[in-house]
């Protein structure tokens, strides 16, 4: 069988919300959050965090040692050989990509998005071609081949910066499935991403509302905000970014 891996991406110096990754809710650092949801997905062999060789970033490994999940340290702009690096040293066929700003992905959801690749002859399966689950429940998935391949081709700062970016430019070039949102499911235009202080907010009630389960799905949570509305407000203001990975 083939090795799979979830391969983080993660950082302190994020530049709109520097050392986001080890904010707390109730006690627990977001990062932490989503490495323990992560290990709910059966076919994920091993969580590594990719972050940078900044001295800044010894507090992530210091967190991946104690939660005893892998690491690999490489680039800080270019994160596309950073994730291909931690692919190599971990020697895995297949990687599953998670941004570090996304503590509360569904592993139902991701779950479905890797068998979706598992059952198709596909380079490329995601959830965000076009976006149609909440911002935050993105899931990306390739071969480490395929990422070799885009390493070798990918030679813009987009497709340095953002790992998958070479292939999503170019998907009539590669065989691709996306996953769209139920309709239960379906509101991209709700960022439960944390790229904001507001994002933050609206994470940290999530999460205490449901502890000491932090296991809670995506539609747990959209019950829980549609039952509270208010809450939608909280972050409403925040300017996305194309969701890029």
């Amino acid at each position: 069988m083939k090795k799979i891996i979830a391969i983080v991406e993660a950082r302190m110096t994020s530049g709109r919300l520097p050392g986001k990754v080890l904010m707390e809710a109730h006690g627990m650092p977001m990062l932490e959050i989503l490495a323990k949801r992560l290990q709910k997905v059966k076919k994920i062999k091993e969580i590594v965090v990719a972050t940078t060789k900044n001295d800044t970033d010894n507090v992530i490994i210091d967190l991946a040692k104690r939660l005893r999940i892998g690491y690999f340290r490489g680039s800080e702009e270019d994160v596309l050989s950073r994730v291909l690096g931690a692919a190599k040293k971990y020697r895995t066929d297949i990687i599953v990509e998670i941004t570090g700003d996304c503590p509360l992905i569904d592993p139902e959801i991701v779950s479905q998005v890797l068998d979706l690749y598992l059952l198709n002859n596909c380079d490329y399966v995601c959830n965000i071609e076009p976006v149609t689950f909440p911002i935050g429940m993105d899931v990306q998935i390739f071969s480490t081949k395929i990422l070799e391949l885009a390493d070798k081709k990918g030679k813009t700062l987009q497709d340095r910066e953002h790992v998958s970016w070479y292939i999503r430019r170019n998907l009539r070039h590669f065989s691709y499935i996306n996953l769209p949102a139920p309709p239960s499911l379906h509101l991209p235009e709700l960022g439960l991403t944390l790229d904001e202080r507001q994002d933050f907010f609206l994470i940290k009630n999530i999460v205490e509302f449901f502890y000491p389960d932090i296991y809670f799905s995506c539609n747990d949570i959209l019950k829980y905000l549609r039952k509270n509305p208010k809450l939608f407000g909280l972050n409403k203001n925040v300017i996305r970014k194309e969701v890029v990975g």
